[in-house]
């Protein structure tokens, strides 16, 4: 008997709650059609959305970020490709790299692999700053629970984890990229000419494996939790310090977007240079690489090119990595507040 009401009780609740699902669905239709903005706060108030949101803007800014700024990118990865194996090789400026890309071909050559730059950004910046958001979230919580504030220390744990994480996502699209980039350096009849960063993806897996697409993942992971330790890291902590000062809102977003793009490019330029080195190798006719794995990449660079040219390029780089964060923080700052 009690098992028959058992089910009895549970069917009604199961009733319940599809009434309920129902009543709720048709009057979020019904507030759609009287008052679309409460609707459009409805859904964005929803659990799922709460937690998807941080992702898709962080997203959506870092592709309009990497918009702007793809010729700079294009011109920091021929800067670090030239001269290589070679102490007194060329040296290349911006300027003349520019002059070179334009005389090879035209200007839109300065948007090579924009595809790749995009799909790079879809994958990798949205899992950063989503996941970024999430851990300052959770620490904030806790912090908040035991009645403290948190710190620098959270923010960087917070950086060198997103970073991390997302770098490993991002990596195929990542390599793609530099293979795009670097095939103009190539002879004509050795050039590759991806269409797009599909084909380059697809060309890598079938020649050199699918494993290949994960080539240089050790420093793009390193790199990736060094600039994001210098980026957003860095971003919260100078907004933190310039919350009290007579700056308004929107200089106080730029001027921590511009320190933190600093120490971002300051930490992470060593790791962006091996991996640019690593993921543009390929192997030679004896079937060997440049190249055995970061270290030696670090190792042999050293010796044969000098330290300094682990820093060549600064300006670019920092050209590159300031604007870029800055749009990508303003972007996702206004995202976050029009969707808050």
């Amino acid at each position: 008997m009690s098992t028959s009401n058992s089910i009895k009780q549970a069917a009604e609740a199961a009733r319940n709650k599809t009434t309920e699902a129902m009543n709720a669905t048709k009057q979020l239709a019904d507030t759609a059609k009287a008052d679309p903005i409460a609707a459009k706060n409805d859904l964005l108030h929803t659990p799922f959305m709460r937690a998807a949101l941080p992702f898709i803007n962080g997203g959506t800014a870092g592709m309009v970020a990497t918009t702007v700024i793809q010729p700079i990118d294009m011109i920091k990865v021929r800067l670090q490709l030239a001269g290589e194996g070679a102490r007194t090789g060329p040296k290349p400026t911006p300027l003349s790299v520019t002059r070179e890309i334009i005389a090879a071909g035209k200007v839109m050559d300065l948007y090579t692999g924009l595809s790749a730059g995009l799909l790079r950004q879809a994958v990798y910046t949205t899992a950063r700053l989503g996941f970024f958001d999430t851990f300052m979230k959770a620490f904030t919580t806790r912090a908040q629970a035991k009645g403290e504030k948190i710190g620098f220390k959270e923010r960087a744990g917070a950086g060198l984890s997103a970073g991390g994480l997302a770098a490993m996502f991002g990596n195929p699209a990542d390599l793609a990229l530099i293979r795009m980039q670097s095939d103009g350096l190539k002879p004509a009849a050795q050039r590759n000419n991806y269409k797009s960063v599909f084909a380059a993806l697809s060309h890598i897996a079938k020649s050199e494996g699918v494993t290949a697409l994960w080539a240089g993942a050790t420093p793009t992971v390193v790199r990736a939790m060094a600039l994001n330790f210098g980026q957003l890291a860095f971003f919260s902590e100078a907004k933190q310090q310039l919350k009290d000062t007579s700056m308004g809102p929107r200089a106080q977003t730029l001027t921590a977007s511009a320190i933190a793009g600093f120490f971002a490019s300051f930490f992470s330029l060593p790791f962006d240079f091996v991996k640019t080195r690593l993921q543009k190798q390929q192997k030679r006719p004896d079937g060997t690489l440049p190249y055995k794995s970061m270290i030696d990449c670090f190792g042999k660079v050293a010796k044969e090119e000098g330290m300094l040219r682990f820093y060549r390029g600064f300006s670019t780089y920092y050209v590159r990595i300031a604007p870029h964060a800055m749009v990508t923080l303003i972007v996702a700052d206004y995202l976050g507040f029009i969707t808050k």
